[in-house]
């Protein structure tokens, strides 16, 4: 299994390159800006990227939703409630960057408990609530990719436009706090950490 982690777009996102070794099939996930970076990267990994994930839709974590979707042959995933900032500029945020920014529209909507394979690689959809309406972390083998739902001794904000911190608090602690200790989590922005340590640390969550 290859995690790849590249820093995009204005906002200093997180997007993940996370590829089976053994069929070189891939997923990309939060392709927030910097397109070309992202698909130089897939290239020099010798991968193709069979699905994109937004863990959200905002515009942070969209920006390259078109520029992979027009230079590979992947399909675009999201959970369905997000799916329609996808093509809004105002509802993803965009005025965040300064410029208008319009997704291709989702190929598959992803729902709490579905699965999805990478190659050799199972995967499942957790939806995690709160920072956006239909805000999802992904899990594969013994990796949470959590989006802005978790982060490094923080959660994601719960001020902007369909953000609810009560519900976003109740997702982290029934739907990713439940999970095994020692899993990895890749945030959103930010570094790695590890659920035990954020069962501990987080301030947000005593």
């Amino acid at each position: 299994m290859i995690i790849e982690q590249l820093v995009v777009g204005e906002l200093g996102a997180n997007c993940y390159i996370v590829g089976c070794q053994e069929t070189g099939e891939a997923v990309i996930i939060d392709p927030g800006g910097n397109g070309e970076k992202i698909h130089q990267q897939i290239k020099e990994l010798d991968m193709t990227p069979s699905m994109i994930i937004n863990t959200h839709g905002h515009v942070d974590h969209i920006g390259a939703n078109s520029y992979l979707k027009e230079h590979t042959d992947a399909e675009l995933g999201i959970h369905p409630k997000d799916a329609p900032m996808l093509t809004d500029p105002k509802l993803n945020l965009s005025m965040f960057t300064g410029k208008e920014i319009i997704s291709p529209s989702a190929d598959i909507h992803l729902n709490d408990g579905d699965s999805i394979k990478v190659g050799n690689l199972k995967g499942e959809i957790i939806n995690t609530p709160g920072h956006t309406p239909g805000g999802i972390c992904i899990k594969i083998d013994n990796n949470l990719f959590s989006g802005d739902t978790l982060f490094t001794e923080g959660i994601g904000r719960c001020d902007l436009p369909g953000g609810n911190q009560d519900e976003l608090l109740k997702s982290i602690r029934e739907q990713l706090f439940t999970l095994s200790d020692d899993l990895v989590v890749y945030p959103g922005h930010g570094g790695s950490t590890t659920i035990a340590h954020e069962k501990r640390k987080n301030p947000f969550l005593k």
